[in-house]
């Protein structure tokens, strides 16, 4: 028999989350910030399951660190699966229907919230643990929830940001200014603009997991493109060749990637969305997205080796910042404490009222 893990406790929750997909197949950083988070609980001994309810290139059922992944070709029984689970966890798109299967079976579940769409609110509305992955989302969370009457409110909430193991992402840095994804909202348009005028610089594009890829209509001599790269990756194609991120996103709820640049000492300049103002801190280079000639002005600013330098070094101070909190501890923490909780069944007939309607 295999040794426990460190830390195990004496007794192993049977975690299941049900989602859209997951890493390594599916790169977004919400599936990557869900990973960094059930990883930790499978290290403490905990028995993590993923299933997925969209088909993906991955058809055979698989584990990464520590996390089982059952892929949608192989998931027709998760409803069964689900009903012995001691935890249920979803965000996105899957939250009613894993949240109606927890109500019926009295199990707690989780919802993580990635943004302050009212929808995602409104589907976590009742959750036993409700996660916003940051400090404005919780606010926008919490005045969504003052209207409406108690019994509708998540019953505990926290924040976690989302993780970044700074090791896995640091490298040297290189000599591109760099965009990953690109999509329109994530600033595709502004990406080829910028390149266009500024020929001193090399660009490196990288496609998206997602969203129609904005290209130039003619080839550029300072510029290439690469593939959706897996985060596993990112370090080794990616990182390794930036020397400036670019992150002119429409939305952000946080940003993961500017923070894994960060663990490099790689500068990140940023149209100011909230979740970006607050990942990066005052470390983060800002410029609005609709005027192209600051991002210029603050590209041509790094070329200087001194600018750029200081600038790399309020990064990587931002990195071990983030790196040092103790978001993860508290979440397994949190999750740990529901082992004892079934919902009460007086609780559950409340939260199934199909909408919810503010007090009066």
């Amino acid at each position: 028999m295999p040794a426990p893990a460190p830390f195990a406790p004496p007794w192993s929750l049977s975690v299941a989350a049900r989602v859209y997909g997951y890493p390594p197949a599916h790169n977004a950083g919400s599936e990557w910030m869900l990973h960094s988070m059930l990883r930790p609980l499978a290290e403490r001994g905990h028995r993590v399951t993923v299933w997925l309810s969209h088909p993906g290139s991955i058809e055979k059922s698989y584990e990464i660190d520590g996390v089982s992944v059952v892929p949608y070709q192989e998931g027709a029984d998760f409803a069964a699966a689900a009903q012995k689970a001691d935890v249920l966890l979803s965000h996105y798109e899957n939250v009613p229907l894993v949240s109606g299967l927890a109500r019926a079976r009295h199990i707690p579940v989780v919802v993580i919230c990635h943004d302050n769409f009212e929808t995602t609110f409104h589907n976590a509305a009742g959750a036993d643990l409700l996660v916003y992955n940051s400090e404005w989302i919780r606010r926008d969370g919490e005045i969504f929830y003052a209207r409406y009457p108690q019994e509708f409110l998540p019953r505990r909430t926290l924040v976690v940001r989302p993780p970044v193991i700074a090791e896995d992402y640091r490298t040297e840095p290189g000599d591109c200014a760099t965009l990953v994804n690109l999509n329109a909202d994530k600033g595709g348009e502004l990406f080829w603009q910028i390149a266009a005028w500024t020929p001193d610089w090399n660009f490196l594009g990288v496609r998206g997991a997602y969203g129609q890829q904005i290209m130039p209509p003619a080839r550029l001599a300072n510029c290439d493109v690469i593939d959706s790269v897996p985060g596993s990756e990112m370090r080794e194609h990616v990182y390794r060749r930036s020397r400036v991120v670019l992150m002119p996103s429409l939305y952000e709820s946080w940003g993961r990637v500017a923070v894994e640049a960060f663990a490099s000492g790689i500068p990140v300049i940023a149209h100011p969305t909230p979740g970006l103002v607050e990942s990066l801190g005052e470390a983060g280079i800002f410029a609005y997205r609709d005027d192209v000639n600051a991002w210029i002005h603050a590209l041509m600013a790094l070329r200087d080796p001194r600018t750029w330098q200081v600038a790399s070094r309020r990064a990587r101070a931002r990195s071990d910042e983030l790196t040092k909190n103790l978001d993860l501890d508290i979440w397994c923490d949190a999750v740990e404490s529901l082992r004892e909780g079934k919902r009460p069944v007086s609780r559950a007939r409340l939260v199934r009222h199909p909408t919810l309607r503010p007090s009066s």
